[in-house]
């Protein structure tokens, strides 16, 4: 049986971690399932407090407002269960794969950890943080974020008899980090450009409503 000729293709929700020096993609999670829901808060970056101050800085802002999304994402393996033969990894592992390859992102690598541990004990007196990859929230073609995921949670709901978990709720918590945190030549930083100037052009495609709709004539 073939889908209907006329219906959309499903475009998927997911986290892309490229190098941020070459750009080069190193994996592409997708979402299972699309979430219901997405939620978005704006911090405004006042330039004042709004306490006694300067009056002059009252309407200026710093920069960019810090962006954090939240969502629940669902990962099932039912469907895969029902055709083991095509799916060996879901009855063997049920869908502890999907959930490492998201946990994974805010882990550094066990290459990272052995090499710094060496580096202690062989006397090194500074080490260097460990660099992960960028990560990028990516929710349609308008919407390609520099994400750092904050928070990240597991609900697992259903295991298989080894218990292997075959349904869960993950809850993801992430803040986009602007061209303040990465700069203007950083990747990210210009991922985040065209992002803003995307959410600029769709403002200029809003209808702007007369000012007779607030039931007003003018500003005076």
């Amino acid at each position: 049986m073939t889908a209907f000729p006329n219906s959309p293709r499903l475009v998927k929700g997911g986290i892309v971690l490229i190098d941020a020096d070459s750009a080069a993609v190193k994996r592409v999670i997708a979402l299972q399932y699309n979430p219901d829901t997405l939620t978005r808060t704006l911090q405004v970056q006042a330039f004042s407090s709004g306490d006694a101050g300067d009056r002059s800085e009252a309407m200026r802002i710093k920069g960019p407002p810090v962006e954090t999304i939240k969502l629940d994402a669902e990962i099932d393996a039912t469907d895969q269960l029902e055709f083991p033969d095509k799916n060996p990894d879901a009855t063997k592992l049920g869908i502890l794969p999907q959930l490492a390859a998201l946990e994974t992102i805010v882990y550094p690598t066990s290459v990272q950890l052995l090499s710094n541990n060496a580096l202690a004990k062989s006397g090194t007196l500074e080490i260097v943080p460990m660099q992960a990859p960028l990560s990028l929230f990516v929710w349609s073609q308008n919407r390609i974020l520099p994400v750092r995921l904050t928070d990240f949670s597991v609900t697992e709901e259903a295991f298989d008899p080894a218990l292997n978990p075959i349904r869960a709720k993950v809850s993801i918590g992430m803040r986009v980090l602007s061209v303040n945190d990465l700069g203007f030549d950083h990747k990210g930083g210009n991922l985040f450009m065209t992002y803003l100037q995307k959410k600029e052009q769709l403002a200029a495609r809003g209808a702007t409503a007369a000012i007779t709709t607030l039931g007003i004539t003018g500003i005076s």
